[in-house]
């Protein structure tokens, strides 16, 4: 604990140069090249959704089956989602030590709704959390230190999940019970705990990470420049995000955990309301797939491929198709759809609330 504590130190010590260069890259692109990468994007977008489009409508086709579920589960699904936007806030106010609770949760709430329907979302996503948090009394460096160091905590758990999830897959999954299925992602999930917590505070294991993904890359990819500073670049990646949260890094993974593992629990609760028993080890990989489909900027929030994945996936755990189409209709009802509307009015009422000049916050 004492070498955690000495480089906690030496983060925080590397943190003003770190922000220096995040604020000296802030400047805006030229009207130009912003309108080149819209453009593009828009594009992509088009195309991609082209694509997907027929298991999109497909999956959106079965909001008329709705009440075919219980109102409990529906309950049970939104009280679960509440709780994964309250592990992000968590998060949030702990990296940026010191905005107001609301202006973290509305700033939050505006920028996530944002970043689900602009193509290329997630930069835009946070740029509008960051000018909500600054007009809130944030100082800008410290904003983007914490919007910074909680992308990458978040980022990091969601690469990690499918890796956890193989000796699930491995183990098999002959009962077809939804319990199992939980009780294998609390495994999952506290193993991801201690894996983040072994990564942040051993430079040995964290860099032999690195060295073995580099050297796999490499080997897949000999015809590539081979990458040769992987280790250093998750060194200096970790040591900013610990540099930003301190001794507080504890505190910040259990909530970063704990916002997946609700959002699991809500996956869970979709299957169940539609009484599906599929094979739970491959309810696990599904999950984990809809959210690395998520996180690929191709579509806002992953729309299509999300649907379109995570509905194959558990049609090849063992649920029905119908089932299966709306099991993921009322996942992605409460994860996707329901927080648009929220971060419309969380934006105006912060718009509202903070329409005065800023106090400035210490």
């Amino acid at each position: 604990m004492t070498q955690v504590g000495d480089r906690v130190e030496r983060a925080i010590e590397e943190r003003a140069d770190v922000e220096h260069e995040i604020e000296a890259g802030e400047a805006a692109a030229p009207p130009r090249k912003r309108l080149v990468r819209t453009v593009f994007w828009l594009a992509i977008t088009g195309v991609s959704l082209y694509l997907v489009a027929p298991s999109l409508i497909d999956v959106l086709g079965s909001w008329s089956d709705l009440d075919r579920l219980s109102p409990a589960w529906l309950a049970l699904m939104l009280a679960l989602q509440t709780g994964v936007l309250a592990c992000v806030w968590a998060l949030q106010h702990l990296a940026m030590r010191g905005p107001t609770w609301p202006a973290v949760v509305t700033s939050q709430l505006a920028g996530n709704a944002l970043a689900k329907i602009a193509p290329g979302g997630g930069a835009l996503g946070a740029a509008l959390q960051y000018r909500m948090l600054v007009r809130a009394g944030l100082p800008g460096p410290r904003a983007v230190a914490g919007l910074t160091a909680t992308n990458l905590l978040t980022f990091a758990v969601v690469l990690a999940m499918p890796v956890l999830a193989v000796p699930a897959i491995l183990r098999g999954g002959v009962s077809r019970d939804l319990l199992e299925a939980a009780a294998i992602g609390v495994v999952v999930f506290v193993a991801l705990f201690a894996l983040g917590a072994v990564l942040i505070a051993n430079d040995g294991v964290l860099a032999w990470v690195g060295r073995v993904i580099q050297a796999v890359r490499n080997r897949l990819r000999r015809k590539s420049e081979p990458l040769r500073h992987l280790p250093d670049r998750l060194l200096r990646e970790r040591n900013r995000i610990i540099g930003t949260l301190g001794p507080r890094w504890k505190r910040a993974l259990a909530a970063t955990c704990g916002r997946w593992a609700l959002d699991y629990a809500t996956l869970l609760a979709a299957l169940a309301a539609v009484g599906s028993q599929p094979r739970p080890s491959l309810v696990l990989l599904a999950f984990c797939a809809a959210q690395v489909l998520a996180q690929i900027p191709i579509t806002p929030g992953g729309l299509g491929f999300v649907e379109a994945g995570l509905t194959a996936m558990l049609t090849l755990a063992g649920v029905s198709a119908g089932a299966a189409v709306l099991a993921t209709f009322a996942y992605r009802l409460f994860s996707y759809w329901l927080p648009l509307p929220v971060g419309l009015a969380a934006f105006g009422w912060h718009a509202r609330r903070y329409r005065a000049a800023p106090s400035t916050v210490t």
